[in-house]
């Protein structure tokens, strides 16, 4: 659904008949209203999707860039943080 306050833009674009069928089911499964709104939460979720994976891309690269002594002291201030909270007991004795 959009959200408040967003402005919409008319716009005319040329799609081939199983991209029209399959934002028609989508429009039809999910209960939206229009086919633009359908098509419209299907890019909001695909940019979605595409902002997860830059930013996983970039947790990598920055992993895969440190030293070993710089993984090292990463590891050691996960276990010094990890060792603050109270272990959970998992009702199995």
């Amino acid at each position: 659904m959009p959200k408040a306050g967003t402005q919409k833009q008319k716009k005319t674009y040329s799609l081939s008949r199983e991209a029209i069928r399959f934002v028609e089911a989508i429009q039809k499964e999910r209960k939206i209203d229009s086919a633009s709104s359908a098509l419209d939460e299907l890019l909001r979720e695909r940019k979605q999707a595409r902002e997860m994976e830059q930013a996983s891309a970039a947790i990598t690269r920055y992993y895969d860039s440190l030293s070993e002594p710089e993984m090292e002291e990463d590891r050691a201030w996960g276990e010094a943080a990890e060792s603050q909270f109270p272990v959970e007991n998992s009702g199995v004795e």
